[in-house]
């Protein structure tokens, strides 16, 4: 197959998501038989101590024999994650005064321990 043959196939269609530091790629792409399968990419980006950055990549090829149950479950999968946790985004990187439940706070600390005198030891 030519470079430009193999090109043209790659670019058949495509969408992309920008969201923070991840990128997603929605492709459409095409098999040597001329049919079409989807491919979604991760794409994350990573600063190195140096200041230089890299990329870090997922992929998952989806074919159309699939399309359907791969819907169902995703919409099954979102659904139960709104109903659950609602739309709003609760995660530390997102709230800067997001506490964990279980994780100790200022109040919490002096209930769960114990003063020790290792001296009595």
């Amino acid at each position: 197959m030519s470079e430009k043959n193999f090109n043209d196939q790659e670019e058949i269609f495509s969408q992309v998501l920008r969201a923070g530091r991840r990128t997603y790629f929605f492709d459409v792409r095409s098999t040597r038989a001329d049919d079409y399968y989807l491919t979604v990419t991760e794409s994350k980006k990573f600063t190195n101590d140096d200041g230089s950055f890299h990329y870090k990549k997922h992929k998952i090829y989806l074919y159309k024999e699939d399309f359907t149950e791969f819907n169902e479950m995703l919409k099954a999968a979102t659904d139960y994650i709104i109903n659950e946790k609602g739309e709003e985004v609760i995660s530390d990187r997102h709230q800067t005064d997001y506490v964990k439940e279980d994780t100790p706070n200022e109040e919490t600390v002096g209930e769960n321990f114990t003063d020790v005198n290792f001296e009595d030891i």
